[in-house]
This record gives structure tokens, sequence and C-alpha cells, in this order.
């Protein structure tokens, strides 16, 4: 259980109710063992009328009556006290559930753009989801009929050696053997439970990729292919299913011989004993009544041991993620406000899943509210400028100064605060569109909305909707048109006035006359902010302040466009053959 103890500091926040729910539990328990003790003296009592050892009919009746009370009132404040117990303890388990989502949830949104990378969606969804179901059940149920396991044990047995010493030990003869092949199975159930959440993970993964690609997939007719891949993972995992499920199998019916055995011997050796006149015959049914309490406990070794070793496995693969430290960490608490000034200097970075070397001694320098523009190739560094600026990675060498301040010691949620990003894949949520340009700036009003709208030059697509704002979008916006996703994501990073504005290739699916309109609108909006532009386009760079072109990682030409242009580089080639497109 060494993978469960991260769970201990989640206890500890419930602890009152656990330790309440623990005291309930035992009173339950000893109230328990009424029931036995004054069955067993009703036969004897009974036993004794049939025999003439007592004569008084009206003193027998008083008697069973009495018995009769205890019986009832002690099983009726037993089941009581048993509904109080589920009442705090599985609700206990409820809120530790919501705790550990949270938890993992958290660590999601701290882990580093490099993970997302390694890690696919369906296996992180599976680990938030099934794993921490399989941990709840042991935080819940299996805690809870531990506890009940424990303390019957503890208070049947002392009660059945102090009633009968020879007989309870024959009782309990089969419990030990019980034990060892508990522990014999449990390694084998730990084994499958991780397999079997593993081709879940697998599982999930091919579905939520379908489900995304499926536009992909229909173009390209693989429904067949997909298919029979989803079925040939669905096989595998039914048959690792089915495998534990077989494994587990062997719990019940061991248990039903074992207790059968202890039944068997409790009337032998118990008639033997009667017949000796060591015990009296109401001892018989007392037993057996105690070793029917101790079914229940020995039946639910198992299944608790089972939860126990599927929720060790389960949070095995959560802790995986837990323990990963995000590679971009806050190295500063206090508040540090960003104006926009921002520099490279001498700036490597090396992709480390690609080791592909993205920039190499990168100098430039942003004065705070100038636009920079940057040109180049596929693949020559652009977006990795930008991905720098928000510190979705830190640089490999040199240093990155912003206000001139290098951005390691910034506050890292102040810096990501003053940034309003667009990036190269338009991702948009599954929400209304108005909520969509609202997640820059939730306490947005309509009129704000719709004029972020206006400047990225999307409001009369959304006003000719049925439901104009308040309609809600597909996933990833796949209502929408590539151009006007682009502009939905302008609209949501300008909404919030940032001090930076970074544009990464975002009007790629525009056509030139809205792009006119766009970059007009964005020099009125943008006026006071430190706004960098990377594109394939010169018509959105020649209105920057300063243009660059990069080539694998270093600026080959500088200036604005008018000195660019009388270079006759790559600018000027790249503006040339605009032009003649147009």
């Amino acid at each position: 259980m060494k993978e469960l103890k991260k769970l201990n500091k989640l206890f500890v926040k419930y602890k009152w109710q656990l330790i309440f729910g623990i005291i309930v539990t035992v009173a339950s328990r000893v109230l328990s063992l009424v029931l036995p003790k004054y069955v067993g003296k009703i036969i004897n009592l009974l036993n004794d009328y049939g025999d003439n050892k007592v004569s008084d009919l009206d003193q027998l009746k008083d008697d069973l009556l009495l018995y009769i009370g205890i019986i009832l009132g002690a099983t009726l404040l037993a089941a009581l006290l048993t509904f109080v117990m589920r009442q705090l303890i599985i609700v206990v388990s409820r809120h530790l559930e919501y705790d550990l989502k949270n938890i993992i949830y958290q660590q999601y949104q701290r882990l580093s753009l490099s993970f997302y990378k390694q890690n696919r969606t369906g296996d992180l969804m599976n680990r938030i989801s099934e794993d921490v179901s399989k941990v709840r059940m042991y935080m819940g149920p299996a805690l809870m009929y531990g506890i009940n396991m424990i303390t019957l044990f503890a208070v049947v047995i002392p009660a059945m050696i102090d009633t009968a010493p020879r007989l309870a030990f024959y009782t309990i003869v089969p419990l030990p053997f019980l034990s060892i092949a508990i522990y014999v199975v449990s390694r084998e159930i730990h084994k499958r439970s991780t397999l079997v959440q593993q081709y879940l993970s697998n599982l999930n993964t091919i579905s939520q990729e379908a489900f995304s690609g499926i536009s992909v997939i229909k173009a390209y007719n693989l429904a067949p292919q997909i298919n029979a891949q989803f079925t040939e993972v669905a096989n595998d995992s039914k048959d690792k299913n089915i495998d534990l499920a077989r494994v587990q199998a062997l719990f019940f019916p061991l248990m039903v011989l074992l207790i059968g055995l202890s039944n068997i011997l409790v009337i032998y050796i118990g008639g033997k004993q009667v017949i000796a006149g060591e015990i009296e015959v109401g001892t018989i049914p007392e037993f057996l009544i105690y070793v029917n309490m101790l079914t229940w406990p020995v039946a639910i070794v198992g299944w608790v041991t089972n939860m126990i070793q599927q929720a060790e496995a389960s949070q095995k693969r959560i802790n995986q993620f837990l323990d990963i430290e995000p590679q971009i960490q806050n190295l500063k608490e206090e508040e540090t406000p960003v104006s926009g000034s921002i520099e490279f200097k001498k700036v490597n970075f090396v992709y480390q899943d690609t080791d592909i070397h993205a920039l190499k001694d990168l100098s430039l320098k942003v004065p705070s509210g100038s636009t920079l523009a940057i040109l180049g190739k596929t693949g020559s560094g652009k977006s990795t400028v930008l991905e720098l600026i928000g510190r979705l990675y830190d640089v490999t060498d040199g240093v990155i100064t912003i206000d001139g301040v290098p951005l390691r010691d910034l506050n890292l949620n102040d810096v990501r605060k003053s940034i309003g990003y667009v990036p190269q894949d338009a991702f948009l949520f599954s929400d209304t569109i108005g909520n969509n340009i609202a997640f820059g700036k939730k306490d947005a009003t309509q009129e704000e909305i719709e004029a972020a709208a206006k400047n990225a030059v999307v409001h009369q697509n959304i006003k000719n909707f049925t439901l104009g704002y308040d309609t809600v979008l597909g996933e990833r916006g796949i209502t929408l048109s590539g151009g006007q996703k682009q502009r939905v994501s302008i609209a949501r990073a300008i909404i919030k006035r940032p001090n930076i504005l970074l544009f990464d290739d975002c009007l790629s699916a525009v056509d030139t006359e809205t792009e006119e309109q766009i970059l007009n609108n964005l020099k009125q909006v943008t006026q006071d902010t430190t706004t960098i532009i990377v594109s394939h386009r010169v018509s959105s760079a020649k209105n920057a302040d300063q243009i660059i072109v990069l080539d694998q990682g270093r600026i080959v030409e500088s200036g604005n466009h008018q000195s660019l242009l009388e270079k006759e580089g790559y600018y000027a080639d790249l503006y040339a053959n605009q032009m003649l497109e147009q």
C-alpha cells in the first residue's frame, strides 16, 4: 500500500468525521453480540423447560419476552448506528474523491507544455476519472468494511473464546488458510488491475482521437480501419478484464467453502461437547450465529483486498503524474507589474523532445508600445519566440528580459496576465461565442464583447447566426470556418487590453481585404501595447516599427519595410511575389 500513502494528508482533513465513524462502527459491532448471546440463552431456557428444569410457565414467558425485547432493541440500535457509520465514512470518501480530482486537475494545469506533447489526452482523462474512482473505493467502502471487519473479529472471537474455548479454536482454524489464499490471489489481482487500467487508457485515447478527428476520418474514408483498430484494442481490454475476473472469482467460492467447514465443525465438535456435558445446547446456535457473523467480514476480506489492490494500481498511475515537477516554475511569489519592453540577449533554445535547435544566438529588442513583425520560412523559429515570451518554455541559453528584468525573475502569473496571445491554431471552447470572446476578460460587458468582435471584423458574421453571440460552438469551434475562428480568437486576445499582444500567423485564413481592416483596427487598439506579429504575409508586417526575418533560428534581415525593400533580400523577394499574386 505504499502508493496509497499520498492520500494520508487528505484523510487528515476529515479526521474527526472518520474518528467518529470508527467509534460508531465499534459501537454497532459490540451491540451485534447481543443477538447470539441471547439466542443461546433462549435456547437454553427452552431446553431447561423441556427437561422440566423450569416449571414456572409465566416466568418463562416473561424471560422470553425480555430476551426478545433486548434482541430487538439492540438490533435496531445497531442498524441505526450502521446507517450513521455509512453516512459518515461514505460521504467523506466522496469529499476525498472531489479533493483528489482537484489535486490532479491542478497538477495538470501546472505541468509544462512539453508534458502534453509526450502524453495522450485519453490517458490523462482516464487517470482523473477511472483511476480516481478506483481510489475512492479504497477511501470509502474498503475503509468502512475494513474497520467493520477488524472490529467484528476483535469482539466476536474473544466472545467465542470466553463462551467455549475449545469450540472457538476449531471454528477459527480455517481462517489462517483463508488469509494465505487471499495474499496469493491479491498479488495476481494487483498485476492484472494495472494492465486493465492501461488498456482502458488506450481505449479512451483511441476514442478521443477518433471523435476529435472525425472530419478527417470521414474525408479519407478511414472508418473501417479505425473500427478495426478500436475493436482490436477493445478485445484486448476485454481479455484483460476477463483475466482479472477469473482471479476475483476465486474469492467467494473459497470463502463459502471455509465458512461451511467452520459450520460443520461447530455442529460436530459442539454436538460432542453437549453430549459430554461440557457446554449447554444453546452454545451451538450461538456459535453458528457467531460463525455467520464472521462470514461477511471474512467474505469481504477478499473484496476489500481486491479494492485496495485496484486502488494501489490506480494510485500508482496517478502518482506518476503527481510526482512530476513542472519544468516551468513560478520563482517569484511577489507581484511584479509588467509594462511591455522585451529584449532577447543571445538566446538559444533546443526542444528537448525533438532535439531541434530552434533559436541560435538570437538578440533583439522591442521597446514598450512598439510593434515587431517576424517573418521567415516554416521551421525558422518564429512561433518559438512567442512561446518563450509567454514562458511556455525556458530558454536553453541566454536571457529574455521584460522591462529590464530577467523573465525567470518575474511572477509567472503576472507575466501571463499581461499577455494577449493568438495561437497559430485557433482553439475555441464548446461554449457560446460571447463566452469565448469574454474568456480573456471574465467581467466583460456585452458592449465590450461586441467592440472586440468589431475590431476583429467578426461582429457581422456573428450577428448573422440565429442566436448571435449566444450561439454554442461545437468542439474546438468546429461550427465556425477557419477565418471566423481566427477572428474570434483575436477578439478574445484584445478584449483584455493586455500590455503585450502576440499574434502567431493568426490571419492566414483571412482574405487580404479583411486582413487590412483588422490590421487598421488593431493599429488603433494597440497604440500603447507592445505587439509582436508572426506572419508569412508581408501585408501583415509592413506597418510594423521593426521587422526581422528568421532563418534556421538566426536573424538574417532586420529593419523597417522600406529599408528591407532596399536590401533586395528575402523580404523584398517575398513582397514582390505576394504583390504579383494579388
